[in-house]
C-alpha cells in the first residue's frame, strides 16, 4: 500500500494560505478549519487494498497514466467515515491537474463541511443534525469544487488553459453515501435482488457534451458542441470561432480555454441510504466504463473470491477488453476504487 507522503499538512496549509490570499469573507473560518485538518485521524492511501477498499490503477498506452485517486478512511476525525475519490486528467498537463485536485479537494470539502457543521449546530441544534446530514455534504461539496477550481485558475505553477481533469468521489458516513460527480466518470452500486442475484444500480450521469440539459448551456454560453467526421458518435466541446480545444466532457476542473464557453466544475450531488443489500460501489473512470457495461463490472467484483483484489481484476479485465473490443485503437488509462459496505465474512 503506498502512502501519500505529508499529504494532510502540505494541503491543509496551502487551503489555508490561499483563503488568506485571496482576503474572502471566510478567510478567518478558513485558517481556523485547517488545523482541525490537521489533526484529522485516518489513513491516507492511493493505490492498494485495506479492508473496505481496494484500489487499482493502470497506464494505458496514450503516454503518462493521467488517472489518480485517493482513499481517506476515518475522514474527519469520523471512525464509520470514508472518503473515496478518483480523478481523470486530461491534456497537456492532465496528470498534474488531476494530482491538484485529488490532493486539494478532501481538505477543502473537509473545512467546509466543519464550517457548515459548526453553523448549523448553532442555528438548529444536536437533534436536527441527523436529519440534514446530507443537505450539510451537498453544500459543502458545492463550495469546496468552486474553491478548488478558482484556486487552480490562479496556480502560477501550474497551466491548466487546455488541460484539467474529471473528479468523481463519494463520502461515506454510516448508512449515508454522498456521491458528488464532475465529468465523466462513473459510479456503480451493486446490490442483491430479491431472487439473490447481484444486480448494477448507476448512481452517477456520464457528463458528456451532447446531453441535452449540458448542450444547452454551453450552446446558450457561445460553445460549439459537434463530433468530428473521423469519430462519429463522439462529441466535444468547441469554441465558437476555432477548433479547438475538443473537450470530451462537459464539466471539469481546469480547461479555463472553455469556462466561458458552458464547460463548468460544479458537481451533480445525490446520495444513497445503503441498506444490508446494497454490497458494494465502484468508482472508475472512462476507460473501464468505455469497454465494460455496470452489469459486467459488478459481476467482475462480486466473483472475486478476495476483495482486496478485485479493483485490480476489474482493471485488468477493462483492459483485455480493450484489446479485444478496440483493435488498433490505444489503450485508455484504467482506474478503479471498489468501496466494500459490510465487513467481510470470517
Amino acid at each position: 500500500m503506498r502512502q501519500i507522503s505529508s499529504l494532510l499538512q502540505g494541503l491543509a496549509r496551502s487551503l489555508s494560505v490561499g483563503r488568506e490570499r485571496r482576503g474572502d469573507g471566510g478567510g478567518g473560518e478558513g485558517k481556523a478549519a485547517a488545523p482541525a485538518v490537521l489533526r484529522s485521524s485516518g489513513t491516507v492511501w492511493g493505490e492498494g487494498s485495506e479492508t473496505f477498499a481496494a484500489v487499482c490503477s493502470r497506464r494505458g498506452e496514450k503516454g503518462t497514466n493521467q488517472d489518480c485517486s485517493i482513499v481517506w478512511e476515518g475522514f474527519g476525525c469520523q471512525e464509520d467515515t470514508i472518503f473515496c475519490g478518483i480523478f481523470d486528467g486530461h491534456g497537456p498537463w492532465g496528470h498534474y491537474v488531476a494530482k491538484a485536485v485529488r490532493d486539494s479537494l478532501p481538505p477543502s470539502l473537509l473545512c467546509h463541511w466543519q464550517e457548515a457543521l459548526t453553523l448549523a449546530s448553532l442555528i438548529d441544534g444536536e437533534k436536527r443534525l441527523s436529519d440534514c446530514r446530507f443537505d450539510l455534504w451537498k453544500q459543502s461539496y458545492v463550495a469546496a469544487c468552486a474553491a478548488v477550481d478558482d484556486e487552480l485558475r490562479r496556480s502560477r505553477r501550474l497551466d491548466a488553459v487546455y488541460s484539467g481533469c474529471t473528479a468523481l468521489s463519494v463520502v461515506k458516513q454510516g448508512d449515508l453515501m454522498v456521491i458528488a460527480n464532475v465529468g465523466d466518470s462513473r459510479a456503480v452500486l451493486a446490490t442483491t435482488s430479491d431472487d439473490g442475484t447481484v444486480a448494477a444500480v448507476q448512481l452517477t450521469v456520464d457528463f458528456k457534451p451532447n446531453l441535452p440539459q449540458e448542450k444547452e448551456r454551453i450552446r446558450r454560453c457561445n460553445g460549439q458542441v459537434y463530433c468530428l467526421a473521423d469519430e462519429p458518435g463522439v462529441y466535444r466541446v468547441w469554441k465558437p470561432t476555432q477548433d479547438s480545444p475538443g473537450l470530451a466532457m462537459s464539466r471539469a476542473f481546469g480547461d479555463y480555454s472553455v469556462k466561458d464557453y458552458g464547460v463548468i466544475s460544479a458537481p451533480e450531488v445525490t446520495q444513497r441510504r445503503i441498506s444490508s443489500r446494497d454490497q458494494f460501489a465502484i468508482l472508475a473512470t472512462d476507460g473501464v466504463w468505455d469497454v465494460l457495461s455496470n452489469e459486467e463490472a459488478v459481476q467482475i467484483v462480486a466473483g472475486t473470491p478476495e476483495r482486496g483484489k478485485a479493483a485490480k481484476r476489474l482493471v485488468e479485465c477493462a483492459v483485455r477488453a480493450w484489446r479485444r473490443k478496440r483493435r488498433g485503437i490505444a489503450v485508455d488509462d484504467c482506474s478503479a476504487i471498489c468501496l466494500f459496505f459490510h465487513s467481510p465474512p470470517s
